[in-house]
């Protein structure tokens, strides 16, 4: 909402600035409590940025070609762990014990810079919408205004308030829990995976995390754009993610095996990001306008209570089972349920 108020330059600035101060600070945690306080300052620190970044490209693109773009923005995700996994695993074993910090400590530093970086490249290049954009000529920008408010002309939700009110706001909500349950066991628990089909150097584990990342990251623009030229959003979502689900499965049945279980989780993560990317479509098709601004933080906020749920609920069922395999199923229940779920919008509402 502040967002749409000020700006996406200065918000999307001030959130990777602050982000990357707070998570480097992680380097100086050494009791739990501050490590309970800078995770949830980190948590305040970032909250803006993912639905602030969908909110802003529906200023700039209209319904009908935002499942390329979207899927293209959220091939981050999938960067982020192609890059992230063999240099945190680097770090970790290069950086260890140098001028007297932990290898951890230096990951946390390292890392945080790139953010640093692009969040002053933000202040100073990003465009706030079409109006304001040097790059295009007066023609130019009449154009694509055009074609934005005419797409936003046939939704009926533009009020701050129907982004709380609309019952298909909360509908999505839902279905966006169950498939960041599926997203955090990638993020979890792929290198425990990993490790558990035999692999102990995390150096290695770093790199054999980088092939679901990277296949993710192709089949996000494939689909997306396949999504754009059919003007089909439900079955972009839910056949990705039962694809996906079938991948978890195989990668417990397997899970011994390292080529059949990399192979299956590389399957689930294609699935559950090209899923996620996807989604994105389903509330930015019903939401326009100050709608969207509140409509997005909402499904966002509550999906992303899957963040605290999925953890939890997987560690509990480890715990209690002293394996993996239960946890994982349920993974790839919540990733079915979602993608059956979504199957259930109308065609009409959500395919343009």
């Amino acid at each position: 909402m502040i967002l749409h108020k000020v700006g996406a330059r200065l918000w999307i600035a001030r959130v990777m600035l602050s982000w990357a101060v707070i998570s480097a600070a992680m380097m100086f945690v050494t009791t739990p409590t501050m490590f309970y306080v800078l995770r949830f300052l980190l948590g305040v620190a970032e909250a803006g940025l993912f639905p602030g970044v969908i909110l802003y490209l529906t200023y700039w693109y209209p319904a009908e070609r935002r499942g390329g773009i979207i899927g293209m923005f959220m091939t981050g995700i999938p960067i982020a762990g192609l890059i992230g996994g063999p240099l945190s695993g680097w770090i970790m074993n290069a950086m260890a014990g140098a001028y007297g910090l932990a290898g951890w400590q230096w990951m946390f530093l390292i890392e945080a810079l790139p953010s640093i970086v692009l969040g002053l490249l933000v202040i100073a290049y990003l465009d706030d919408g079409i109006a304001k954009a040097k790059w295009l000529t007066n023609d130019e920008k009449d154009r694509l205004a055009r074609n934005v408010a005419a797409d936003n002309a046939r939704t009926t939700a533009h009020r701050f308030r129907d982004g709380f009110t609309s019952p298909w706001v909360w509908f999505l909500s839902g279905v966006y829990f169950f498939f960041v349950m599926g997203l955090y066991g990638v993020s979890f628990w792929l290198p425990t995976l990993i490790k558990g089909a035999g692999v102990s150097d995390p150096l290695t584990i770093g790199i054999l995390t980088t092939l679901p990342y990277g296949a993710a990251a192709i089949a996000m623009i494939v689909v997306g754009r396949m999504s754009d030229a059919a003007r089909e959003r439900r079955w972009h979502i839910a056949i990705p993610g039962l694809i996906g689900a079938l991948g978890w499965l195989v990668s417990i049945q397997y899970s011994t095996n390292l080529v059949v279980a990399e192979f299956a989780l590389t399957v689930a993560t294609m699935g559950v990001l090209v899923t996620l990317a996807q989604f994105w479509c389903l509330p930015t098709a019903v939401l326009a306008g100050a709608a969207a601004a509140t409509g997005i933080a909402v499904v966002n906020s509550v999906g992303n209570l899957a963040g605290f749920v999925s953890p939890y609920l997987i560690g509990w069922i480890i715990d209690r089972t002293q394996s993996t395999s239960l946890g994982v199923y349920t993974l790839a229940a919540c990733l079915a349920v979602g993608s059956l779920l979504a199957l259930t919008m109308p065609k009409r509402l959500v395919n343009r």
